[in-house]
């Protein structure tokens, strides 16, 4: 077998990181026959969770999870590693304006991208999960200028898996006949996912399900506010599915995009389709396992541009808003 590969996971003891570390050490981010070393990083009142979670990760007995690391330290949870997942982040609560929830979370998200750029490995991919990801990502981003700019994504995977299963209901189709799903801009409620470049058993979208209204109106909407929905219902956010979507998204960068397909990830533009260079947004990419591309030459109607518009414009001003949490250049 090869050797370990490091992987850390911010937030390990919370929902969305027990849902998901259980599944990496089982092999399902990385692959069968790779063995991972599992660096978990929690604040200091949530230690003794972690050890619970230790506790029940050492009693699944996986045979690729070759050491855990538990720590409260920054550094030492980045030690290493080759895969980062930057799950933990701080939660918008009753009140509290995007600006004060962007600079709280900065203040999470820029220590974390120095401490990464000090101590991962050499060859580090770092996957945002914690919201607001887009902008964590690029906080995090700018706080590590010593690596290049292509190593760092955001989430947006967990929207193109919404969107999947909501194409195949619509249309009574497994959910596996969808593809060519993409997730333009923010992972917010102004995100547009694109109906029209989708497709849905081989054939376009729009061929299969005639009903255009439904795709500009209740399809977008269910999809960009799913996640206040699921919070109605159960009473907490999204974890099992915000889990499998992290899963979904290394694999299809690790392993590489279906031919003729693309996955949906949150980079940074380099102004594709006239998005300003440096945003972290929303894009269609194609993976060889190696290298990952946007994907280009996709037709968009006049509906399409303003929906691209508006979340490019809301990524805009929370760029603008967190200047002061990214070092001057």
């Amino acid at each position: 077998m090869p050797a370990p590969i490091q992987v850390t996971v911010t937030g390990a003891a919370g929902q969305i990181g027990y849902s998901l570390v259980f599944r990496i050490a089982s092999g399902q981010l990385l692959g069968p026959n790779q063995p991972i070393v599992l660096r978990m990083l929690e604040i200091e009142p949530a230690m003794k969770t972690l050890e619970g979670v230790a506790m029940e990760l050492d009693d699944c007995a996986f045979p690729l999870l070759a050491d855990m690391v538990l720590t409260a330290n920054t550094e030492e949870a980045f030690k290493s590693c080759s895969w980062a997942l930057l799950v933990g982040s701080v939660p918008r609560k009753q009140g509290m304006e995007r600006s004060d929830l962007l600079a709280v979370n900065g203040g999470i998200f820029g220590p974390q991208g120095r401490a990464i750029a000090a101590r991962a490995a050499a060859d580090v991919r770092v996957l945002v999960v914690g919201n607001p990801c887009n902008t964590n990502c690029l906080i995090a981003r700018e706080n590590a200028p010593e690596l290049p700019a292509d190593r760092w994504f955001a989430m947006t995977r967990l929207d193109e898996n919404r969107a999947k299963s909501q194409l195949a209901h619509k249309a009574a189709q497994p959910v596996a006949e969808v593809s060519n799903l993409a997730i333009w801009g923010n992972h917010s409620t102004t995100q547009f996912p694109d109906f029209e470049n989708a497709r849905i058993g081989g054939r376009p979208a729009l061929d299969v399900i005639d009903d255009r209204h439904w795709l500009e109106t209740e399809f977008i909407t269910t999809v960009q506010k799913r996640g206040a929905a699921v919070i109605e219902a159960r009473g907490a956010s999204s974890a099992g599915s915000a889990a499998n979507a992290a899963i979904d998204c290394v694999q299809s960068l690790h392993g590489g995009t279906p031919p003729g397909d693309w996955t949906s990830v949150a980079v940074a533009s380099r102004g594709e389709y006239g998005v300003p260079e440096g945003l972290q947004f929303g894009f269609p990419v194609q993976s060889d396992g190696q290298r990952w591309q946007v994907v280009e030459g996709l037709q968009h109607d006049a509906f399409a541009k303003e929906k691209i518009r508006l979340t490019t414009e809301e990524l805009i001003q929370e760029r603008d808003l967190v200047r002061d949490l990214v070092p001057s250049r």
